[in-house]
């Protein structure tokens, strides 16, 4: 007889074993999945991130123009400004103040929304150009104004943009 009690009592403790063992990782991976929606949704930056680089996108193929902010003429400042400003952030004009806002980021961090910036005038040696960061997936990609072919999406691992580059600063 205390055989019998003996391995019902280990059935039954088996089987609540087993079914809270179940029912805890359920509600692990209920909660893990609710904790990465609810981090989503609490992060309003990635939404304007987004529109920021669609609407600097919009103005791909626009010719360049010293201090344009609009489809007939874009420069780079002005590119990154009036993207920025679409969102209600409102940023200096010129890209050597514009590198001096935000919070510097290791390249090895960037992120989608950062901003590149260049020294392009060797003579002069302070920042002269400004791009903003559009894809990090294998190589760095930045929208910028070039004065020779407007607004464009160029690597950071060419060989001109690469030898420029200075420093990357976070926005949002």
């Amino acid at each position: 007889m205390k055989k019998i009690i003996t391995y019902f009592i280990i059935a039954l403790f088996t089987t609540v074993t087993v079914s809270c063992g179940s029912s805890s990782k359920s509600k692990a991976v209920i909660s893990k999945s609710t904790s990465t929606k609810a981090k989503q949704k609490q992060n309003p930056e990635n939404k304007k991130i987004k529109s920021i680089v669609s609407y600097a996108k919009s103005f791909g193929g626009t010719r360049y123009k010293y201090g344009g902010t609009t489809k007939k003429g874009m420069d780079c400042s002005g590119l990154v400004y009036t993207s920025f400003k679409k969102e209600n952030i409102i940023l200096p004009r010129t890209s050597r103040t514009m590198a001096t806002q935000g919070k510097p980021i290791s390249l090895k961090k960037v992120k989608v929304g950062d901003l590149l910036f260049f020294k392009t005038n060797k003579r002069k040696n302070v920042i002269s150009h400004v791009g903003l960061v559009v894809e990090t997936k294998g190589v760095i990609k930045f929208i910028h104004a070039s004065t020779s072919k407007g607004v464009i999406i160029s690597s950071l691992d060419e060989k001109y943009w690469n030898k420029a580059f200075t420093s990357v600063r976070r926005m949002l």
